[in-house]
């Protein structure tokens, strides 16, 4: 609470909320050097010498003890002064001398209470305050907030969540203040925030190797003598978006990419992102289709609200939104961080009730797109001071933050004393859990990278997760939160596609990533031989025991005859694949029934019936042992391949 710029009794009568005195001393009733010493104390206070307005306030009150406008005074001017209990003792001394003489004298006695962690009490004064009939204007809703963050602030200390929070040690932490991080996907890169200087902000960048956080690392492709901070690192490491006031000494949004090893030269995001508003603290979603941020533009729900653009198809960022009343309040919100499951948002919040001061809260997204109601994320995570900005790693369990409630002491104050921690997210406040796929795409015959095209599709809705590019090292990196199936497809013009099955809809828990070393066959001229291997198309599903195909299996098909249409002289036969269980003649006519089924559907899409053939097998053709389950699925299975 900040000094005030005028008198506590000046405020309540200009509030019109004092109750007629009676029985108690006024300034005419009071005798010549105790009025003087009055006027005295009001001078120091109009002047802003406490101390002083203090030793008059205390001598007026000794020869006058039962003056109450001063008694009102005194116990305004400790609060000022940040002596809480003294302030508290004052006012309940005043409000017992006359209950209804001065209902603010309730909210304020409420403050003092909850500056000491009474937080029962001063819900309790601050509804006394509220329910007087004398509250008014902005005092009314401080006074509401007051009572909703006591309310809750004791509820919170009453049932405290598990918070073991560990300094990412001496490799980050330094004399000078860390904050703001962000991590990549695969939990290997950490960038944040050094204030190297009073007024100088730089990005920094760790590496997690060998069981620990490499030293930190200033990135001076990004640095200038200017503040760069808050960085947003992308989910494969490789691009990053970030707050820089190097133009017109305003904060914008700026965005780089790690080209061979190097980071590009910075772009400053054109508008509508970036405004002549201040616009800070980036956070990329992990699919790179959502960039939320915090800014103070106009057309918010109050000072620093929470916004979000969309990349279009066009390549370009939309309109921003703001995130709405649900998320943004009259205050600050900031921080944003979107977790990669893509429906939980971490945030800074001083609006929504919590502890009193800056508090971490979560969203998650709604069915219809729509944000939940923010939850508060519990006390000991959240305390009467500011907590900082967090991100939370892939499998949701470990969160990221900056505070300074636990670093060392030897500091430069003038700089501030923030550090980096990590700690386990309570289960209630963690995210969807997530995987992801790392894979090299190269040549099959010359290994050379590749720059193909990868798409992720939700078996279950045929709906598109993502698609990606591989980049000059024919590498990308995707995202995939739990709870779904999909399908992958890769492909590049003038090659086979190459396809992949990820069973994550019954998976609990992260387990190990994907890493693939994908080759892609080139497609044989119309007089070359015939490929040796077959393209296997893991994502095409029969219902158990028949051969009539599964819904999820349409998306593959479709990429299929996309790629005869693309290459019109190019004839394929369809083999169908079974496991060794059963008899061998019911599991021939059964693959070769799914093969036909495969070229039905083929046929019904326009594919002329001279460029196909079927072929079953049954369990003639094994690739994997038939002696384990994971053996038999791959054994079933249905590809293609090249003909002459």
């Amino acid at each position: 609470m900040g000094y005030r710029s005028i008198l506590l009794i000046a405020t309540f009568l200009l509030a019109g909320i004092l109750a007629p005195a009676q029985g108690f001393l006024r300034e005419d009733d009071l005798d010549k050097k105790t009025l003087k010493l009055y006027e005295e104390a009001k001078g120091h206070l109009n002047a802003v010498r406490l101390e002083e307005a203090r030793s008059a306030l205390e001598k007026t009150l000794q020869k006058a003890p039962d003056f109450l406008d001063a008694r009102l005074m005194y116990a305004d001017l400790l609060l000022q002064l940040k002596q809480y209990e003294q302030a508290e003792a004052a006012f309940k001394q005043a409000i017992a001398l006359a209950p209804d003489y001065a209902p603010l004298a309730y909210y304020f006695l409420a403050q003092a209470e909850f500056e000491q962690g009474k937080y029962g009490e001063a819900a309790a004064n601050a509804g006394r305050y509220l329910s007087s009939g004398k509250a008014r204007g902005n005092r009314q809703g401080e006074a509401a907030r007051l009572q909703a963050n006591a309310a809750f602030a004791a509820e919170a200390v009453e049932n405290p969540v598990p918070f073991e929070p560990q300094s990412l040690g001496p490799n980050i932490n330094t004399a000078r203040p860390e904050y703001l991080p962000s991590i990549s996907a695969d939990g290997q890169a950490l960038v944040y925030t050094t204030r190297v200087q009073p007024n100088n902000e730089d990005i920094y960048i760790s590496y997690f190797q060998e069981g620990a956080w490499q030293p930190g690392q200033p990135l001076d492709e990004l640095n200038t003598p200017y503040n760069e901070s808050s960085p947003s690192i992308s989910a494969n490491g490789k691009a990053m978006v970030f707050a820089s006031n190097a133009r017109n000494n305003n904060f914008d949004l700026y965005y780089s990419r790690l080209e061979r090893g190097r980071w590009s030269k910075p772009e400053r995001l054109p508008a509508p992102v970036n405004t002549d508003a201040w616009e800070s603290q980036p956070s990329l979603s992990a699919d790179g289709s959502e960039l939320y941020f915090a800014s103070n533009r106009s057309g918010g729900q109050g000072q620093s609200d929470i916004w979000m653009s969309r990349m279009t198809g066009s390549g370009t960022w939309s309109q921003p939104e703001n995130l709405g009343a649900k998320i943004n309040t009259p205050l600050n919100e900031q921080a944003p961080f979107i977790h990669p499951d893509g429906q939980t948002l971490y945030f800074m919040s001083k609006g929504h009730p919590g502890m009193g001061q800056y508090d971490l809260f979560l969203s998650r997204r709604q069915p219809d797109g729509s944000w939940g109601e923010p939850q508060n994320l519990g006390y000991p995570i959240n305390t009467p001071n500011n907590e900082g900005a967090m991100a939370v790693s892939l499998d949701g369990r470990t969160a990221y933050f900056d505070t300074d409630r636990f670093g060392p002491t030897a500091r430069n104050q003038e700089m501030g004393n923030a550090d980096l921690f990590a700690f386990q997210l309570p289960p209630a406040a963690r995210p969807l859990p997530c995987t992801y796929v790392k894979a090299r795409v190269r040549d099959a015959e010359t290994l050379r990278p590749l720059l193909a095209e990868a798409d992720f599709i939700r078996l279950r809705s045929q709906a598109s997760h993502l698609r990606a590019k591989t980049d000059a090292e024919g590498s990308f990196l995707a995202v995939l939160p739990l709870g779904e199936d999909y399908a992958l497809n890769i492909s590049k013009e003038g090659y086979f596609f190459h396809s992949e099955n990820f069973a994550l809809s019954q998976a609990a828990s992260q387990g190990e990533p994907f890493v693939l070393d994908v080759r892609l066959v080139p497609i044989p001229l119309p007089a070359a031989p015939t490929a040796e291997k077959p393209v296997i198309l893991k994502n095409v599903f029969f219902e158990t025991g028949s051969a009539a195909l599964r819904p999820e299996s349409l998306a593959e098909l479709g990429r299929l005859k996309a790629l005869l249409e693309e290459n019109p002289a190019l004839k394929i036969q369809i083999n169908g694949h079974t496991d060794n269980v059963g008899k061998e003649e019911d599991n021939l006519i059964l693959s070769e029934a799914r093969a036909k089924a495969v070229y039905d559907y083929l046929l019904g899409q326009g594919i002329a019936p001279g460029r196909l053939r079927f072929q079953g097998f049954g369990p003639n053709r094994p690739i994997a042992s038939n002696d384990t389950p994971e053996g038999r699925q791959q054994n079933r299975r249905t590809e293609f391949q090249p003909l002459q």
